[in-house]
């Protein structure tokens, strides 16, 4: 073939290998030999050119074609060089054939020259069609690596800018969470102020309802002690009469009998007050124990109600109690239950009170709080209702949270009902619902399933 078509052949040869096998990346010091191989295949062009030099484009193509099996063999471990071996190696070998046979028995080259050469002509068209394959195959492969590894480097870049992103997070986060800790730690001793808050004013409610119970006892023993001791005087002068009148000591001896019988009942009754004090002063142990729920019930309905009367004597309500007697004794923790019946009665009183206020006075309102117990459908129920202000939906569904109150500041700490619904649910099993109508009245419902009572 002449030198001008190998030359317009090669030099896209070279440039496609250099392409499709990326020498500028894996073999840099060999592509600066393959991409001269224009420069030097004009110089050989020009040389031919003067008569003498002629044989030298002779081997132009072979040197061609061993720079191509060089650059292959280079990247033998490269599987787009794979490819182009089997497009240069058939060639090469029909090459080496032709040649050896020619040099070794000539006449029987010249007798198979034209059987030798079409084979030599068919290798070069499939290094030719393979090698155009093999380059479109290994081009679409370069494309689609690349678009790899692209891929690859969004998908790199994305993930340190997230993670940049999640170290920026993480410190806003630990920021956050040392914040949050500290108004955590905050809230618990607010918390834990509150609820001490919450049990003084308990207890000072308790005492105060109780001190108006033992302070009408104790005037009857004041008073008929101060009786008494008149009567003994008298009792003593007439004795030391010359003619005491045994009628007036008779009488006076009756008399003080039963000032001391009176004096003995009321003392037995404040006694009895102290010994109900003194079982509600101490400290739950949450031992259930036998306990009359009726009497329970009504022992804090007045023990509220005469707490209310002694810090505000203008208080006044109607009491109504409906007492189911088949309950019987029943198995509670009756400090705690004790508790919860006198913040709901509480509630109920203060919410009629309010109620009162808002009217006038010439209204016919009269403010009502009914207790009631009943025994069905395998439970227990203790209705605590008042006709008093109510409450709106709104309230209604937040009116057990902690720290929820709809009194104004500092007549309540919102954490009576959390308690008493603690109570009640946690501590004996059992539900505590609120049923209400804003301007008409409010109902607290506890409910005990039967398997705590015996």
């Amino acid at each position: 073939m002449e030198l001008a078509p190998l030359i317009l052949i090669s030099i896209p040869a070279i440039y496609g290998i250099r392409k499709s096998l990326e020498t500028p990346l894996r073999l840099p010091e060999w592509d600066k030999v393959l991409s001269k191989v224009w420069i030097g295949s004009i110089a050989l062009f020009v040389l031919t050119l003067i008569p003498f030099l002629r044989f030298l484009g002779e081997w132009y193509g072979e040197v061609i074609y061993a720079i191509l099996l060089i650059t292959v063999f280079l990247l033998r471990d490269y599987r787009p060089a794979r490819l182009y071996s089997l497009a240069l190696l058939p060639y090469a070998v029909v090459y080496c054939i032709n040649s050896l046979v020619a040099f070794i028995a000539p006449s029987l080259f010249e007798a198979n020259h034209g059987l030798l050469v079409s084979a030599q002509n068919f290798a070069f068209l499939w290094l030719m069609g393979f090698g155009i394959y093999a380059f479109v195959q290994n081009n679409k492969e370069v494309k689609q690596r690349r678009k790899e590894e692209e891929r690859i480097r969004q998908a790199e870049t994305r993930k340190a800018e997230l993670e940049h992103l999640v170290t920026e997070r993480t410190v806003e986060l630990t920021r956050q969470k040392e914040e949050l800790e500290k108004t955590l730690s905050d809230l618990k001793a607010a918390q834990a102020q509150l609820v001490q808050s919450e049990k003084m004013a308990s207890l000072g409610e308790l005492t105060a309802g109780i001190a108006h119970e033992i302070q009408n006892p104790l005037n009857f023993v004041n008073n008929f002690s101060e009786l008494s001791v008149e009567l003994a005087h008298e009792l003593v002068e007439e004795i030391e009469k010359p003619e005491p009148d045994k009628d007036l000591v008779k009488d006076l001896v009756k008399d003080l009998s039963q000032n001391q019988e009176k004096i003995s009942h009321h003392g037995k009754r404040a006694a009895s007050i102290v010994t109900g004090m003194l079982q509600h002063a101490r400290t739950s142990t949450g031992a259930k124990e036998p306990t009359d729920l009726n009497a329970l019930a009504d022992e804090y309905l007045r023990l509220a109600y005469h707490g209310l009367r002694a810090k505000d004597k203008s208080f006044n309500a109607k009491m109504v109690t409906d007492f189911d007697p088949a309950i019987g004794k029943i198995e509670v923790v009756p400090q705690d239950l004790g508790r919860v019946l006198l913040n709901l009665i509480n509630n109920a009183f203060y919410a009629v009170n309010q109620k009162k206020r808002s009217l006038a006075e010439s209204d016919t309102y009269e403010p009502t709080v009914a207790v009631s117990t009943q025994r069905a459908n395998r439970q227990i129920v203790i209705k605590v209702k008042d006709n008093g202000t109510g409450m709106p939906d709104g309230v209604k569904a937040k009116i057990f949270q902690p720290f929820f109150t709809t009194k104004p500041t500092g007549q309540g700490t919102g954490l009576g009902l959390s308690l008493a619904y603690d109570i009640v649910t946690k501590g004996h099993g059992g539900t505590l619902e609120v049923e209400s109508k804003e301007g008409e009245g409010t109902t607290f419902v506890i409910k005990l399933p039967i398997k705590t009572y015996t």
